[in-house]
């Protein structure tokens, strides 16, 4: 069973009692016979898992794109190499058959 607040609003006296959800709120302050009204309260919520703290989603993507911008620059960097093999390749021969011609 719940355990529900209520205030007296004639001399503003908090009390607990623990009655069904389908029971009647309580209208009379067992103090002074005033008017009484139930009072809420904020629920306290638990996140459980992941995916729920910005730190479990910015780790993944941030690794992720980091991993594939360091595979880009390698592959960059990679293919440079080659092309400058090939066109250093290419000036000895050019050299020599205009050095013929």
């Amino acid at each position: 069973m719940p355990l529900y607040e209520y205030e007296c609003s004639a001399c503003r006296t908090r009390f607990e009692v623990r009655q069904r959800v389908a029971d009647d709120p309580i209208t009379v302050c067992p103090s002074c016979g005033g008017e009484t009204r139930r009072v809420f309260h904020p629920v306290g919520i638990i996140f459980k898992g992941s995916g729920w703290y910005i730190t479990d989603s910015r780790g993944s993507d941030a690794s992720t794109s980091a991993k594939s911008d360091h595979k880009a620059t390698a592959d960059d960097s990679a293919s440079k190499k080659d092309s400058a093999a090939s066109s250093s390749a290419e000036s000895p021969s050019k050299s020599t058959a205009d050095a013929a011609s």
